[in-house]
């Protein structure tokens, strides 16, 4: 290997490593204020990409017809739950949530889908689709077992996996697909080609890593977001809206998911099944910073991005392979650190 490979290798592993950053961050929001592993953050991306390809084309997605079946959903599931002190005010929230915003979101798409449409414009209603869907989501998945344990919250979150991952395939088909560029800018520096792509991935990572540690970190909104994971009740008490509080972490998960897919699908070609893979090496860098740290967890996305791009390189039948096992000394010596905890007697 000359220095000529290992620069481009960096690259590749730092621009892969950015993605899987942001990916890692939107899994730290969602159990940082909701205690919920977000398996699906993995079919954001793909709907995020996917819908962005085929608006590109002037086709509409079947993904905003999914958001307002959703939020229809989601309404009657707002009426069920609030039967007994029923008044105007919670109805008209209901109906403009979510019966008019999904379907002002799939009426703009018809209007505005064509294959003449500007870029800006098939990004903003990909990101509102998918954003649709987040929102409705966690209504009715998530927020109807908001109280239960962690295990029960992750098997919900792996039925939604597999029903989103279904829903792909009839929407979006087997074929894969990929997307116009977002910008035709490259620049040069030695033997290394930076195009506008993945400028735009360096600078959208650092922007979400700076953001979302300064927002939870130092503000009162953000505090109080992380509180409803540490004791729902005691949140609830002191005045945080719990139910809010999941709603506002799901919909910046979708679009940080939407927006990584956005980013990807210029580069390469997607499936409707792509996401889950790209979703698992964002998990890694996750449980790397511990699900709470989010530099840390930036940090080790770009570890896992350069150790695929050496493992393609050197070894790419067992790239995978390699990449996952980063994992297992990051759990053992958390299960060594780990205080013991005594069995439950009978």
């Amino acid at each position: 290997m000359n220095t000529t490979i290992l620069l481009f290798l960096l690259q590749d592993g730092i621009t892969n490593g950015a993605i899987y950053a942001l990916l890692g961050l939107a899994l730290v929001l969602v159990f940082a204020v909701t205690r919920v592993i977000l398996i699906p953050q993995g079919e954001f991306v793909t709907y995020g990409a996917l819908s962005y390809a085929m608006l590109a084309t002037g086709q509409v997605p079947g993904t905003a017809k999914l958001a307002v079946a959703m939020g229809l959903v989601a309404f009657g599931l707002d009426l069920f739950s609030a039967r007994k002190s029923l008044h105007s005010r919670l109805v008209a929230r209901a109906v403009a949530v979510d019966i008019v915003f999904p379907l002002a979101v799939c009426l703009l798409t018809y209007a505005l889908a064509g294959p003449k449409t500007p870029i800006a414009v098939n990004i903003a209603l990909a990101l509102l689709i998918v954003a649709a869907i987040g929102l409705f989501l966690y209504r009715i998945a998530f927020q109807p077992i908001a109280h239960t344990s962690v295990l029960v919250l992750l098997i919900a979150s792996v039925g939604c996996h597999l029903a989103l991952q279904g829903l792909g395939l009839v929407f979006f088909g087997a074929e894969g697909l990929r997307g116009p560029a977002l910008s035709s800018v490259a620049l040069t520096a030695g033997s290394l080609r930076f195009t506008g792509q993945s400028l735009a991935v360096y600078g959208l990572a650092i922007a979400f890593i700076v953001a979302l540690w300064l927002f939870f970190g130092y503000s009162l909104t953000g505090k109080a977001l992380r509180a409803t994971a540490v004791n729902r009740l005691g949140a609830r008490l002191v005045g945080i809206r719990t139910t809010l509080s999941g709603q506002i972490a799901f919909l910046l998960a979708s679009l940080i998911g939407a927006i990584s897919g956005i980013l990807i699908v210029p580069i390469t070609t997607l499936y409707y099944d792509t996401g889950f893979l790209i979703g698992l090496k964002g998990f890694i860098a996750a449980i790397i910073g511990g699900l709470v740290s989010y530099p840390l967890t930036a940090v080790a996305a770009i570890l896992v991005g350069v150790v695929e791009a050496f493992s393609s390189f050197y070894a790419s039948n067992f790239k995978e392979v390699i990449v996952f096992t980063l994992i297992l000394p990051v759990l053992v010596l958390r299960s060594l650190a780990a205080p013991a905890v005594e069995e439950e007697k009978d």
